[in-house]
């Protein structure tokens, strides 16, 4: 994940911030056994979600990928498996058996 910057985002680490300081404070809340307040935090852990949602609308987190920017980026890994294996990677099988055999009838 680290590669594909998942969650690197302003939008992200806003939301994910706002949540964990909810969690704790009902978490603080349940064991003082305080309803009210528990519920308050889960209240935060949701407003949490609501923020990096609207921060992700407003165009702050990560762009949705395009077609052909997934298939760049699958063409990309597939060279870079070639490169390391040291072979051509085959998308269909049969291409490949075909050889085989025509090896062995000869």
């Amino acid at each position: 994940m680290a590669g594909t910057s998942h969650g690197h985002t302003p939008a992200a680490w806003t939301g994910v911030t706002i949540s964990i300081i909810g969690f704790c404070i009902a978490g603080v809340f349940m064991v003082a056994a305080n309803q009210p307040g528990f519920w308050g935090g889960v209240g935060v852990v949701l407003l949490g979600g609501v923020v990096g949602m609207a921060m992700r609308a407003m165009g702050l987190g990560k762009p949705k990928e395009s077609a052909a920017m997934a298939e760049a980026r699958a063409a990309a890994v597939r060279q870079q498996i070639e490169n390391s294996a040291g072979t051509q990677v085959r998308p269909e099988a049969e291409p490949q058996a075909k050889g085989q055999a025509q090896a062995q009838t000869v």
